[in-house]
């Protein structure tokens, strides 16, 4: 089983510096309390370290 992630923007980008604007644009969050689902990489993990004050994140079980 895969796991992934489901990632939920909980802050606003207004104020952030760019890079971090960019970040949550590529992980696919665009509105307060939308709540997309990534697979558990590194790749990803990054991102949300990098934007981790912007977002929860929970793990869940793919089948």
């Amino acid at each position: 089983m895969a796991r992934k992630l489901a990632i939920r923007q909980v802050r606003s980008v207004i104020g952030r510096p760019e890079d971090q604007k960019r970040t949550m644009e590529a992980l696919g969050l665009r509105r307060m309390n939308r709540t997309v689902i990534h697979s558990d990489n590194p790749a990803i993990r990054g991102m949300v370290y990098k934007v981790q004050h912007m977002v929860e994140v929970q793990e869940i079980e793919d089948e």
